[in-house]
């Protein structure tokens, strides 16, 4: 698949590689695995040599025989000796920028805590003492959303706050999936393009391996992704493994209660027979995988439902390692016949995920959100403020543009009205929203 999109991210990431010319750089990019964080750099400057480092889990004196001999191969400079620290290879760098420009990608920046965790502090040592008169350009990449976290971002680390920009890299918006299944497929069906939506949520890797097999219908799509070859049948372990350890087992199954629809602490409680207040909290604020969600203009937290971020994950969760009893015995078939059967539910809830996403892109409004009643009975699947010309849109969404019933969302509007009176003055209008719309 040819690169899409990310025009923003390589200007930012020129202008950073300008402003090192006169002041060293420090850059953390990070996002979600597969994102494309390593296919944007080389994007970015593809255009003049830089040095790339992938730290893979190796020994410390492996690795820098790896880096060396990219220093001798990019630059033409050869690095004598044997070293088998990487504290010698970044000094190394650090003092010839000093007499050159250079940019330096370590991709992976996380596995060296596996490595060697010593690297963080003798990085901050020499960084603090030859930045000031070196023409770096460093960035370094990493996927694992705790481990980043807690390098940068905690006090008691050596680098806190010594980067200089800090960049993550998010999935691909609407407009851009439609630009890309448009490019593959030009007379696409809005069922093409909300699974290309719900299985990839954007993420590049996935959807540039659906596009480059030729996937680009709906039926093919759940095809590529449920056959005995399939990447994406363990992909979720390999993506969260190393960020839970030892105790995967009570995230993953708290994870696919969230995704079979169990959105609510004590639901998830009763599904899994014991107090999950701390892996929430874990699960939020560390990992970054799901997030609370309030009825909009709630001040309480007695209707908090949880939801997960990524798309893929939750079909993941939901399908693939619910039932991952029928991949063990290659009952694929059964599987995905399975999938095929509750997809509308399952797409219908992301088809609102869709549109809020399209908005927000759009940028029409200052604040988007959902609202249900007490008693969960009454929901408004979309509310959509613009608070400079105080106009409020109600938006019922579903897959199927013949079940919607604007006289029902006006109920339900008017049922809202009754519970708050946040948007006196304002203009509220109703509309609906199917698959056509997209």
């Amino acid at each position: 698949m040819r690169f899409f999109d990310r025009e923003r991210e390589i200007g930012v990431l020129r202008t950073i590689r300008e402003q090192a010319l006169s002041v060293a750089q420090f850059t953390v990019l990070t996002g979600r695995r597969r994102i494309g964080k390593t296919s944007l750099v080389f994007h970015a400057y593809q255009d003049q040599p830089f040095l790339y480092f992938f730290v893979s889990k190796k020994a410390e004196i492996e690795l820098c025989e790896t880096f060396r001999q990219e220093i001798t191969d990019k630059l033409g400079i050869p690095l004598l000796g044997n070293v088998s620290r990487f504290s010698s290879i970044f000094e190394y760098v650090m003092l010839l920028s000093k007499r050159q420009p250079i940019t330096l990608f370590i991709d992976e920046f996380q596995e060296f805590l596996r490595v060697n965790a010593s690297v963080y502090s003798d990085m901050q040592r020499i960084w603090d003492i030859h930045k000031d008169e070196a023409h770096i350009n460093l960035i370094v990449g990493g996927s694992v959303h705790s481990l980043i976290h807690r390098i940068f971002e905690d006090k008691k680390e050596p680098l806190y706050n010594r980067q200089t920009s800090f960049i993550r890299l998010k999935a691909f918006p609407p407009s851009v999936l439609k630009q890309i299944l448009s490019t593959y497929n030009p007379s696409y069906h809005p069922e093409d393009l909300l699974t290309l939506y719900s299985l990839t949520g954007g993420v590049a890797k996935y959807v540039e391996l659906l596009m480059d097999k030729g996937a680009v219908s709906h039926g093919s799509m759940l095809k590529t992704v449920i056959q005995p070859d399939s990447i994406f049948l363990a992909e979720g372990k390999n993506l969260l493994i190393d960020e839970f350890g030892k105790e995967y087992g009570i995230y993953f199954s708290i994870l696919t209660a969230i995704a079979t629809g169990h959105t609510q602490r004590n639901q998830i409680q009763d599904v899994l027979g014991k107090e999950v207040g701390g892996y929430l909290t874990m699960l939020e604020d560390n990992y970054g995988l799901i997030r609370r969600h309030k009825p909009i203009f709630s001040h309480t937290n007695g209707q908090v439902r949880y939801a997960l971020d990524d798309n893929f994950l939750i079909f993941w969760f939901r399908f693939l390692f619910k039932y991952n009893h029928m991949i063990e015995i290659e009952a694929f078939d059964a599987l995905l016949q399975l999938v095929e059967r509750d997809y509308p539910t399952f797409s219908g809830m992301l088809l609102e995920r869709y549109f809020k996403e399209q908005m927000i892109e759009q940028q029409r409004y200052t604040r988007i959100d959902s609202w249900w009643s007490r008693n969960g009975e009454t929901e408004i699947d979309l509310i959509a403020l613009n608070e400079l010309n105080r106009t409020a849109d109600f938006y019922e969404v579903k897959r199927n543009e013949k079940e919607l019933d604007i006289n029902v969302l006006e109920h339900k509007r008017n049922e809202f009205l009754t519970t708050t009176r946040e948007l006196k003055n304002y203009n509220i209008h109703c509309f609906g929203l199917s698959m056509q719309d997209m």
